[in-house]
């Protein structure tokens, strides 16, 4: 039986090897004539198929199968109560009504019909927001909020790891669940792939529902890399919502000794905007289990009928000076915009006087790096913080080849070394500050499912940025000098993960 199996398997080689010429090019009618992708990626993918064929063919049906950019989720019940609140905040803001604006200032008002405009992004007015920089903080409120809900707790992360972090958050789901509340938990195939079994047993068996976005096929066997959820949101009650960087996990509680301390920025949010984390969640979770929370309204709002959704949106009689204006975005390969690097983009060309970046990998694409080169060469202080240290080499050094673009343009770099930066966020001219769970990549850009809350606040992005500049005691400059003397083994490393930049 076994020789039988070798020497099937062999044949299969044999064949494959036979004809690898003909595979080469019938993968490469379909990344060219059949997908929609970026002449460099197309590029990048034709040269690896053709100067390592057999690796080249196995690394593509890992990271390079694309998808149609078609909307995945379609919520028809959702949709028809959100298009008042979308037409009725833009018909708002065409009147030149400057009480809110004013607040928000003037020169943001045409993202925020941007956002509304290409994605539905309902800016809302009357929230709160708290900013939590350490795990150990953030967690220890999450658990504190866990075990006041009353009627559902909806968690999605990317990563979920089996440790004390969990462990510690496991009892209270249990506790709320055998109270009657509802509880949903959303993890990413790839993110939660070492996750004991057990665990998700005993959660079920307590009656906590479990999902999982793009589940492995075979065991922790994952064959899609590309295309995974890296949002994470917690909504509780409709009242608290969650969003951020941190994932669940012991090293982001600074207890993992590769890393050190676990530098992060996390959002937790009251008012109209945790309506939108939900909206979220629940697309996210209808997709993955097939259970469409849009059929009972009240997760979405306290009356039955659904008709708080029609308020979701601006009430002109609102007092502009009492709370914060968000939206919240989210981009994905299923949208047909490129949500989250557009506004940022957008950002980056109204600043003025600084703009200011944290994030754990800077590969951006042409339009991105073309925006920030042109705001320093214009007198603005471009400012970018990154780790001092890798946890993806490939992409690290990537990050250092875009560094040394800026550097020449006459932005400033900053390296973290006080542990890991993973803080992901955009501050500019102390007005505007985007924070979330997009890195500043290709791969957040176009690859993964991620979302950001954009705050049009000044106060709250000037604690963001003086949490920034608080960060730099701990950092070391990049000088250009200090950049030009580079090994030459950093050097070749570099071009060659630049090389890759489309993939990674």
């Amino acid at each position: 039986m076994i020789e039988t199996i070798w020497r099937q398997a062999a044949d299969m080689w044999n064949w494959s090897m036979d004809h690898l010429i003909y595979i080469n090019l019938v993968l490469s009618v379909i990344i060219v004539f059949f997908q929609r992708r970026d002449p460099k990626t197309v590029w990048t993918w034709l040269l690896a198929l053709y100067f390592v064929p057999v690796f080249g063919i196995l690394v593509y049906l890992l990271f390079g199968q694309d998808m149609r950019k078609d909307r995945l989720f379609r919520v028809k019940e959702v949709e028809d109560r959100m298009r008042y609140s979308i037409k009725s905040q833009e018909e708002f803001l065409k009147k030149n009504d400057i009480r809110l604006m004013s607040t928000l200032s003037r020169d943001y008002e045409d993202l925020v019909v941007y956002n509304l405009e290409t994605s539905g992004s309902v800016l809302t007015v009357d929230n709160s927001i708290e900013i939590f920089t350490d795990g150990e903080e953030k967690f220890r409120d999450l658990r504190t909020e866990l075990s006041k809900a009353v009627h559902f707790i909806h968690m999605q992360y990317y990563i979920i790891k089996d440790d004390e972090v969990f462990d510690s958050i496991i009892p209270i789901l249990i506790e709320r669940a055998n109270a009657g509340v509802e509880v949903r938990i959303l993890c990413d195939g790839m993110g939660g792939r070492f996750m004991a079994k057990e665990k998700w047993r005993r959660l079920k068996s307590n009656g906590v529902k479990v999902g999982i976005f793009f589940p492995p096929i075979l065991g922790r066997l994952q064959l899609r890399v590309n295309y995974r959820n890296h949002r994470k949101i917690v909504v509780i009650d409709n009242q608290i919502g969650y969003v951020g960087g941190f994932n669940i996990g012991k090293e982001y509680i600074s207890k993992d000794p590769k890393f050190g301390y676990w530098r992060d920025t996390h959002l937790k949010i009251q008012g109209g905007s945790v309506l939108s984390l939900q909206i979220r969640f629940a697309l996210d979770w209808n997709y993955a289990t097939g259970e469409n929370l849009f059929k009972n309204m009240k997760y979405f709002c306290e009356e039955e009928d659904g008709s708080c959704l029609e308020c979701y949106g601006i009430d002109e009689s609102w007092e502009a000076e009492k709370r914060l204006g968000i939206q919240i975005i989210a981009s994905g390969p299923d949208a047909r915009s490129r949500q989250i690097r557009d506004n940022y983009i957008r950002l980056f060309s109204k600043a003025r006087d600084h703009i200011y970046i944290q994030t754990p990998y800077f590969v951006p694409d042409d339009a991105v790096l073309s925006t920030l080169k042109i705001a320093a060469r214009s007198g603005v202080d471009v400012r970018l913080m990154i780790p001092c240290k890798p946890d993806h080499p490939f992409v690290y050094w990537a990050t250092y080849s875009y560094v040394g673009d800026l550097l020449f343009a006459g932005a400033r770099c900053y390296t973290y070394e006080n542990g890991f930066l993973h803080s992901k966020g955009v501050m500019t001219d102390g007005k505007v500050s985007s924070y979330g769970t997009a890195n500043m990549d290709i791969r957040s850009f176009e690859l993964n499912f991620e979302v950001n809350a954009v705050i049009y606040d000044e106060e709250t992005t000037r604690k963001l940025e003086e949490l920034f500049l608080e960060d730099l005691k701990s950092c070391k400059e990049i000088t250009p000098e200090k950049y030009g003397e580079r090994s030459l083994l950093i050097r070749l490393k570099e071009q060659g993960s630049r090389l890759l930049s489309p993939l990674l």
